[in-house]
């Protein structure tokens, strides 16, 4: 099943919840897949992590609503937030409009670096999506 109207960009690591990360340096951003926004349609609010908190690989790192559902999102690696995505708080929707670029949700600075290497690259990803349908 092709996803032709989603995008993916291939430079970006993902998770089977639906999480991207990029690399940045010694930090990641991290925020949720074009897969994820459509599939939640609409999204209305989105809570995000204070800076300065820790969090585990597997841990809610904020809150995505929609018209249709609300979803926790995770934190795909242990860290500690150093920077969160103040905007959403007044515009949730950029997480529909631009989930890769203006709807980032928060940076994490990695205390546990191998759990990078447990992220998907995006053939993998696409494979998870594709098992969905």
């Amino acid at each position: 099943m092709k996803f032709e109207n989603l995008d993916f960009p291939d430079e970006l690591l993902y998770t089977k919840e639906h999480e991207w990360v990029k690399m940045e340096g010694d930090v990641v951003r991290v925020g949720i897949t074009d897969y994820a926004q459509d599939s939640l349609h609409e999204i209305v609010f989105c809570e995000v992590p204070k800076v300065g908190v820790s969090v585990k690989k597997g841990d809610p790192l904020g809150t995505v609503e929609s018209i249709k559902a609300a979803s926790d999102v995770y934190s795909p690696i242990s860290g500690t937030v150093i920077e969160i995505n103040e905007r959403l708080s007044e515009e949730p929707e950029l997480l529909n409009k631009s989930p890769y670029e203006e709807g980032w949700i928060a940076v994490l600075k990695p205390s546990i670096y191998e759990d990078i290497s447990g992220l998907l690259k995006v053939q993998d990803y696409l494979g998870v999506v594709e098992s969905e349908h």
